[in-house]
Formats: C-alpha cells, structure tokens, sequence
C-alpha cells in the first residue's frame, strides 16, 4: 500500500469533513422538507370557482382561484366584473368557512374589498363589502376543466361579418354605435360591445381590426376570455397588452405594426388551450386559460359562447370576420 504524503493527507480529511458536512446538510434538508403526504388531504376550497355576483338586483359573474402556497397558507386570484385578475395574499379556511381581503382596483372608495363565505355540499356562498360599504351576495360553483380528448378536424370557415349590414349580431347595451361602412364593422365612439348572436364552443377565429392612437377594445372568446387589442407597438409584452388574455396570459411579444394600420389575429380555443397569431407571429402557444377575464358576459364557462367585441373603450374597426368549428 502506497504511503500518503502530509500534503495528500490533509487533503483527503479535508475532502471527507466537507463530504461529511454536506451529507448532514442534505439529510437535514431533506427531514425539514414536507413530504408528499402533507397534501393527500387539500382543503376542499381549493380549486377554480365560477360566481355569480347579485349587487343591488345586477347580476354580474366573477371568478375565484384558491391554491396552496407551502404547507399552512392559501393563496389565491380573484376576477370581478371588470378589471383583471388581482392576486389574493391569503385564503383563511377553517370548518367550511372562508374570508380573504383585496385592495381595490378599479373601485370607488378607500379600504379593500372584503369576502366572506361559506363551502357546503362543494357549492359556494356569501358576501363581498365593498369599498363604498355596500354589501352583495355571491353564489359559486367548480369551474369545469373543458378537456378535449380528441384531436380535432376543422370543417371550412364560415364568415361572420356579411360586409353588408348587422345580419347575424346585436348590441350587448340598449343603445348600438356600431355601423357598417365600405364593409367596415365600425365603432367611431364609445358605446356598447356587439356580440355575434350564434355561440360556439370551440373554434378557429379569423379577424382584422383597426384602431387609432390611444383606443383600446378587445375580442372575447366564448364571449369570457378577452384578447386584448390596444396600442402597444413597441413596448414590452404585459398581461394587459395587445394580444395578451387580459389579465391571464401574457405574448411573448408585441407583434403589431401600430394604430391605423389593418392588423389580424388568428386565434384557436380548444376547451381552455387557447393560441394566438397576431400579423402571422404565434404570441401564445397553446396555453390554458384560467377562468374568464373581466367584462365577460356570464360565468358558465361550461356552455357555448358568442364572439364579442368591446365597444366601450373608443373607437375600433373589424373586417374579414371568420369561424371554423369541428366537423
């Protein structure tokens, strides 16, 4: 057996204290982890919820997102009628009660947004204060999962948008802006959304638009999930951008050419993976949306929905408008 020199020696001890050190380290490390059993019994709570929110009479939907963040704490994301997803710092959850706060966001008013509930028989009620003190009642049930297990084969495009007239849609308010000019569907001002009066669960959407400095408006998918439409050339991709799922999902970066330039998306929903091409550049890839954005018609996001534009932002254009569904 070769003999070691001092040097080597001491070299090798050293190696074995900090191997040894390590190990006691990763080992220590391991034993503080939670293990898998921890979560073999989530609070019930957890999950996306649909609601329907009745303030004053108005019915209006809204969506819930609760999620565990470590061991002992909940967290969430909400969705009111208007605005975008806002983070929830903590879910209190105990003996099928539940109650979280948020700041305002688009609301009137100082303090936040107050939420107390109930969870029984896997449904959901209860109370949100808001910020101008008033209280409204909320019901929710499980958002559905909307998983397709089945490739699709697309039938031909059907047009939309005749060029002619109105054929085929209608005004979400009780006053209607929209015109049809040089087949041109035009919003010149601020005013209702229009909504295609057929539903459809999913599709291939082809639609070009139009806008001016400034303007904003927005296509909703299933007349729930909105891609975004503003003026955004040459920024940085945000979740509320163009071609962004308002609040949700964020491109991967702002293909537009800008205001008054004719501009296209060509966006695929299946169940809740949506991509979207905007002027020829996937932006989104085959991505799941979580729940519905703000300004959706309804939360039942299990049934068919219409294609809506927004109107109520400013002025916008659309022409060339297009569906394929399944055969």
């Amino acid at each position: 057996m070769k003999k070691l020199s001092a040097m080597a020696l001491r070299s090798s001890i050293q190696l074995s204290t900090t191997l040894l050190l390590f190990m006691t380290f990763i080992g220590s490390d391991i034993q503080a982890r939670p293990s898998a059993r921890v979560y073999a019994d989530p609070p019930p709570i957890i999950g996306r919820w649909d609601l329907v929110v009745n303030k004053d009479g108005k019915i209006t939907p809204s969506w819930l997102e609760v999620t565990h963040s470590g061991v002992s704490t909940l967290v969430g994301r909400f969705v009111g009628s208007g605005g975008s997803a806002r983070p929830i710092s903590v879910v209190n959850f105990k003996d099928g009660k539940f109650n979280f706060s948020i700041p305002p966001q688009w609301e009137p008013g100082p303090g936040e947004v107050v939420f107390e509930g109930t969870l029984q028989d896997d449904k959901l009620t209860g109370t949100i204060k808001g910020t101008d003190g008033k209280t409204s009642s909320f019901t929710g049930v499980r958002a559905p999962l909307l998983k397709r297990d089945k490739p699709v084969s697309w039938g031909d495009p059907v047009v939309l948008f005749n060029g002619k007239d109105l054929t085929g849609w209608h005004a979400q308010g009780t006053t209607n802006q929209w015109v049809v000019e040089s087949g041109v569907l035009k919003s010149p001002k601020s005013g209702s959304n229009i909504i295609t009066d057929q539903t459809f669960n999913d599709f291939k959407l082809h639609v070009e638009f139009r806008y001016p400095s400034g303007s904003n408006s927005g296509v909703y998918l299933r007349g729930r999930y909105e891609v975004q439409i503003e003026d955004n050339k040459g920024m940085e991709p945000q979740l509320d951008f163009v071609s962004a799922i308002y609040g949700f999902l964020q491109p991967s970066e702002i293909a537009s050419k800008g205001a008054g330039e004719w501009e296209n998306y060509d966006i695929t929903l299946i169940g809740r993976m949506v991509t979207v091409v905007m002027n020829g550049k996937t932006v989104i890839s085959n991505q799941q949306i979580p729940g519905i954005t703000g300004g959706a018609i309804d939360s039942r996001e299990g049934e068919p929905g219409p294609i809506m534009f927004q109107g109520d932002h400013g002025p916008i254009e659309y022409r060339n408008i297009s569906i394929s569904t399944p055969k």
